[in-house]
């Protein structure tokens, strides 16, 4: 085994969490070595994830804009997709973006290892692959596998009848029919994708609302959209069996009131959540053991129960999202540099799904709020009332605001609709900066925009809307 100088941090995984961790920590100073199984760096975020999901979504909106271009008065024939070039151009802008990931460890001089690594003791972990095994050494360790796609037990996934949404993005064509097990974020996103494309599309939870961690009213407005969409949306939802059928697979589930239903489909999708990527990777040779879930347990500067071990992203029992992972990726560094870093405020974390119309939340839902002890007031603004979205053809959707009834604290901020992706951080930096409602009352948003709506709905709270 070929043994490598000694660095001050290694990195295991170079996802979203891992490649981030690495930049700051060699812009600290810090030597830096980062281990990776895939044969391109950027974990599921870029290779199979955010980035090529949303290229997909982009596209499937376009496609919807052009089919509306004669209600603006341009007059165009049927339109014609080509998927593979919808294909090529996702597979295109991942390449591109994969490259700048690799351009940029070699900018910050961090080295790169390509294989499976695992553990092998403290400061120690070994990498297989492409030729003779390598150990590295180092006096800090960052693990950040990421996680993988799981089915619900007794369906097995077979790649082209049963798929996960790593099969999902890289159909060769777009399936005439397809059904969708869970509705959190990956399963409305693909629900919008396929349905956007011409796909019949149901969609099945089994919690009694899709995307259940939002909030209801939220949950309530995609649903409708949905249907409108014409997908089919079931919740409280069970499903029973799925067998291939020729070149079908047939699937049988109970909707909410317990009516048996039977549909065949070229596709079913299991979107039902995630697993940690924590159980073949040495952790029992650094005296840590996975928690229920395969969870790894960290503290706030995300230490685990070993010295010099740290773990961030989808290992811990954080919230599951690629901005999360890099900026525990930076605290861990920070920690290891000696920096003093603050720890994240989980309960300000933003939550983005991309379908069509989008969906974007930070802090307490209203019903949380209620939970957690707060008297609330509420304000809420349609886009249909702003003269943006009516520019823009977008005018599905809210924003919502939950505020503390006694002293103003903005608790929560939840909205559905165009763009809204973007209008969250507005949010974000209010909670972060402890704005009550009155000072965003006072801030000024300019018009026409989309943004209008977060002021309108600030406004709702003291009965002061104007354009409503």
């Amino acid at each position: 085994m070929v043994e490598q100088k000694l660095f001050d941090v290694a990195i295991l995984g170079a996802g979203p969490g891992g490649y981030v961790a690495a930049i700051r920590a060699a812009q600290l100073g810090l030597s830096v070595a980062i281990i990776e199984k895939e044969t391109r760096l950027g974990g599921t975020c870029l290779l199979r994830g955010c980035i090529p999901t949303k290229v997909l979504l982009h596209d499937a909106g376009l496609l919807q804009k052009i089919r509306r271009a004669a209600s603006y008065g341009f007059n165009t024939s049927e339109v014609d997709v080509d998927f593979s070039k919808i294909q090529k151009r996702k597979n295109d802008i991942v390449a591109k973006l994969t490259k700048g990931v690799e351009y940029l460890m070699k900018k910050n001089k961090i080295l790169c290892f390509k294989g499976s690594g695992s553990l092998e003791g403290l400061g120690r972990i070994s990498i297989k692959g492409n030729g003779a095994a390598v150990e590295v050494r180092a006096k800090n360790i960052i693990v950040a596998t990421g996680s993988e796609p799981k089915a619900l037990p007794g369906y097995d996934i077979d790649g082209q009848f049963v798929i996960t949404n790593n099969e999902a993005l890289d159909l060769d064509e777009i399936p005439k029919s397809m059904v969708i097990v869970g509705a959190g974020a990956v399963g409305v996103e693909f629900a919008s994708i396929y349905a956007s494309f011409g796909a019949k599309v149901t969609l099945l939870e089994a919690l009694p609302r899709i995307i259940p961690l939002e909030d209801e009213d939220v949950s309530k407005e995609l649903t409708r959209w949905m249907k409108k969409q014409g997908i089919d949306v079931f919740s409280g939802a069970r499903i029973e069996s799925a067998k291939k059928v020729k070149s079908a697979i047939e699937v049988n589930f109970r909707t909410a009131n317990d009516e048996e239903k039977r549909v065949k489909v070229e596709k079913l999708l299991m979107a039902t959540g995630r697993t940690p990527n924590t159980s073949e990777i040495g952790l029992e040779k650094v005296g840590l053991q996975a928690r229920e879930g395969g969870f790894i347990q960290v503290n706030e500067f995300m230490e685990t129960g070993t010295r010099h071990v740290y773990a961030i992203g989808d290992i811990v029992a954080t919230p599951w999202l690629a901005h999360v992972a890099s900026a525990e990726g930076v605290i861990a560094v920070e920690h290891i540099a000696g920096k003093n870093p603050v720890p994240l405020q989980y309960n300000q974390i933003p939550s983005c799904t991309y379908c069509e119309p989008q969906v974007a939340s930070v802090g307490l839902t209203e019903k949380a709020a209620i939970e957690s002890g707060h008297a609330v007031k509420v304000g809420k603004f349609p886009f249909a009332a702003l003269g943006k979205a009516m520019i823009e053809d977008a005018t599905e959707g809210f924003v919502k605001v939950v505020a503390d009834e006694e002293f103003g604290e903005i608790l929560g901020l939840h909205m559905v609709g165009n763009g809204v992706t973007e209008l969250i951080s507005e949010g974000v930096a209010a909670m972060g900066l402890e704005a009550t409602v009155e000072d965003l009352i006072h801030t000024v948003h300019p018009h026409p925009t989309l943004s209008e709506a977060v002021h309108e709905a600030v406004e709702d709270i003291y009965g002061v809307t104007i354009h409503l």
